[in-house]
């Protein structure tokens, strides 16, 4: 009896890791520096699925996201063995972080946004008005690349807050806005919360004030 009882424990409990990994929230692990010092490699993160969906995405917004092209040269290597087909179960569930082939950038320009780099100031510009992005690594300069694009309809233009160190929309756009920008289908959800290590627990700002003054396109 206790047996089936604790069989019938284990079952809903993992009924409902799935649920809220499908539906409502999803860990992932930072893989690289391209979020520095937002987020630093070995990171964990709390992502909401919520958004896009019953709560908007906004210009800001740190987002994780499928592969839009190719953007990963050399896409992760993948555990093999048992040890692999463990870690894949458990993250099937939402018990283990996944991460290994996604990316993590924060919303920069929305559809229909027209994003250029950059004023006299070196500032990046979204329809016209100069930001002020406090998040940006120091010495990380956004303007080691030119660019001027109009966001396509269901797509986001995306950058890492390491810009020097960030292959984000800038290096894989021809110059439409298509090619380099995102589409809203391949969002996975919006980075909500620093979990891991415990030193560095915090809520992850989307910088309203950084975008407070930019204009409907």
């Amino acid at each position: 009896m206790l047996l089936r009882e604790l069989a019938i424990v284990v079952v809903v409990a993992l009924v409902l890791s799935l649920g809220i990994k499908t539906f409502v929230a999803q860990s992932f692990w930072i893989p690289s520096g391209s979020m520095e010092n937002t987020l630093v490699p070995g990171d964990r993160v709390v992502v909401s699925k919520l958004t896009p969906g019953p709560i908007a995405l906004q210009r800001g917004d740190v987002v994780v996201f499928h592969d839009p092209g190719h953007w990963l040269d050399i896409p992760h290597t993948k555990r093999s063995g048992v040890s692999g087909k463990v870690v894949s179960g458990l993250q099937f569930l939402g018990l283990y972080p996944s991460g290994d082939n996604d990316l993590i950038k924060r919303v920069i320009g929305m559809p229909g946004d027209h994003v250029k780099c950059c004023n006299t100031r070196g500032q990046l510009m979204v329809n016209g008005v100069g930001l002020s992005e406090p998040y940006i690594y120091p010495g990380g300069g956004t303007d080691q690349k030119k660019f001027s694009v109009t966001v396509p309809s269901g797509r986001v233009w995306v950058m890492g807050d390491n810009r020097g160190d960030s292959a984000d929309s800038r290096f894989h756009d021809d110059g439409s806005g298509r090619t380099g920008s995102v589409p809203e289908s391949d969002i996975i959800g919006r980075a909500v919360m620093t979990v891991w290590p415990v030193d560095r627990m915090s809520w992850l700002s989307n910088y309203s004030s950084t975008f407070d003054k930019v204009p409907q396109p």
